[in-house]
């Protein structure tokens, strides 16, 4: 006798699928959702495939347009000029933090993430570089051992995913992780946060310039309205 998933597990099994489609862009900004098609993609019934829609439009990945329309969100300049605010706010710090605190072990781990992305890197495969590039980020806030620092950015965590597989400048990216754990492992909290800031802030306008092209690139917050 075969034992029925749980719904909860059956809503985050999608959730989880359609989260990585977005970020990798299978899903692509403007593109529907419908419940029907998904329902019948995953062989599940409707009420998981609703609920993980519910869970996309909090996390900010895709909104109602009506009642009946569900699409892939536009990421707007704001969007991401309040993401890279909050990463700039939050990753400097955790930096600094992670300099005085880092361990041997932690530093090994970091330098096994640089390996595997330069290897990704040399492919190159994006999507792995996306992952790996997550996965040296949450090293560094775990290495500056401040349990709410994790707490704040948990709840973005899939939109920078979203916004570093925007990007295609991958050996800056591979360097600029290598600059910033070459800070981190000096043990100089100051060095480390420069690091950080430097590397937050060519993101950003790497960003900018994929996404609204090269005259929007100024590092600048747009104005409100």
């Amino acid at each position: 006798m075969t034992t029925a998933e749980p719904l909860g597990a059956v809503r985050e099994r999608v959730l989880a699928e359609l989260r990585q489609d977005i970020i990798a862009g299978r899903l692509r900004p403007g593109d529907r959702l419908v419940e029907r098609e998904l329902a019948e993609r995953f062989t599940v019934s409707r009420v998981p495939v609703r609920e993980a829609i519910r869970a996309l439009v909090a996390e900010g990945f895709v909104l109602f347009e009506t009642p009946r329309r569900t699409v892939v969100r536009h990421l707007t300049r704001t969007d991401v000029a309040e993401l890279f605010e909050l990463r700039e706010a939050l990753e400097v710090y955790a930096a600094g933090l992670a300099a005085e605190r880092a361990g041997r072990d932690s530093l090994a781990e970091l330098e096994e993430l640089l390996d595997a992305a330069a290897t990704a890197t040399r492919i190159p495969d994006p999507e792995r570089i996306t992952d790996i590039n997550t996965l040296f980020h949450d090293r560094i806030l775990a290495m500056a051992g401040n349990s709410l620092l994790i707490s704040v950015m948990r709840p973005v965590e899939g939109r920078l995913r979203w916004l570093t597989r925007q990007n295609d400048r991958w050996p800056g990216l591979l360097a600029e992780h290598r600059e910033l754990y070459g800070a981190i492992a000096s043990g100089d909290p100051g060095r480390a946060r420069a690091s950080a800031l430097a590397h937050v802030r060519a993101n950003h306008r790497s960003t900018v310039r994929r996404l609204f092209g090269p005259e929007a690139a100024t590092g600048e917050r747009p104005e409100a309205g």
